[in-house]
């Protein structure tokens, strides 16, 4: 027994409620940006019906194919849900019907021949926000729950299986040989399918792009130990991810800002309100500070003045 509750107290930890809410007001306006930059091509797409090619979630769930209507309703669906959804208004049914259009906005966008796995942890997120239901307060609530801590826990998973599956398929693709990938010289490939960025400075360093295979490969592939670090342990780990983001954007001009969002669910971002008001108070302590220092003379009425 008391193994499953440490089992159950690792999956379900007692968490603020507040960073869920805080959260979901990130990732659903996060969602109306990524409809706009990123999966942005369904609509166009969807006049083009001889090139789809239906995801297995697609073709389970007998998914109609797209078409122009369609997917401007599921983008005004989204637009309005993710505006209701982010201030924490009907959380369960908004953020239900969010995250069943985004499913299908964001699989109908990569049924025309790429599917990108940064959007992993950004879908899961957006399924599992909405079991949390109503905060009291919301963004300032000090309740504690082991449903919030559930959610988030959740959202880590996926962010951390983002990178450790992307190892597993570049392992699979090799054959199964842990090898392949990293002594392969897909990197140098990459770089001159992309020729700009900082990228070109290393073209004439091909054993340095091998170095940068295998130790990103061996990052990959050991992230799922980030799920078990605390404190400074994981202050860094994230730090090193975001840097590793930047370097790719960097190198190759390829971003991974719905993984990198959905590191958030690891900070404390309920610290975030009682920061801020605290920015608030010292200000106005200084500008009565300065009040007091630099009184600002009355002007009185010259006719009192002069005793007209």
């Amino acid at each position: 027994m008391r193994t499953l509750r440490s089992v159950a107290s690792w999956f379900a930890p007692v968490l603020p409620e507040s960073r869920v809410a805080i959260l979901r007001t990130v990732l659903y306006l996060f969602v109306i940006i990524d409809i706009h930059l990123f999966v942005r091509d369904p609509i166009p797409l969807s006049r083009h019906p001889e090139l789809y090619q239906p995801l297995l979630i697609e073709r389970l769930f007998h998914l109609p194919p797209p078409s122009v209507p369609l997917t401007i309703t599921l983008y005004l669906i989204l637009v309005v849900g993710c505006l209701v959804a982010a201030a924490n208004v009907l959380p369960r049914l908004a953020g239900a019907v969010v995250a069943a259009a985004f499913t299908w906005w964001t699989a109908i966008g990569m049924s025309y021949g790429k599917v990108d796995h940064d959007h992993l942890a950004l879908v899961v997120a957006i399924w599992v926000l909405p079991t949390v239901g109503v905060i009291a307060d919301r963004w300032r609530s000090m309740e504690r729950s082991a449903q919030a801590g559930w959610a988030l826990k959740c959202i880590q998973i996926s962010v951390v299986f983002t990178y450790f599956l992307s190892a597993l398929t570049k392992i699979r693709s090799g054959g199964w040989s842990i090898t392949s990938w990293p002594e392969s010289s897909i990197l140098m490939w990459a770089i001159v399918r992309r020729p700009h960025g900082l990228g070109q400075f290393l073209l004439p360093y091909p054993e340095l792009l091998h170095l940068m295979q295998w130790f990103s490969f061996t990052a990959e592939l050991t992230a799922i130990v980030v799920l078990w670090l605390r404190g400074r342990a994981l202050l860094a780990a994230a730090v090193f991810w975001m840097g590793f983001h930047v370097f790719t954007m960097a190198t190759l001009y390829i971003h991974f800002a719905p993984t990198a969002i959905c590191w958030l669910a690891f900070a404390p971002l309920e610290r975030l309100g009682p920061w801020l008001r605290r920015v608030k108070a010292g200000r106005r302590e200084r500008a009565r500070g300065r009040s007091a220092r630099h009184p600002v003379p009355v002007l009185r009425d010259q006719a009192v003045d002069s005793g007209g």
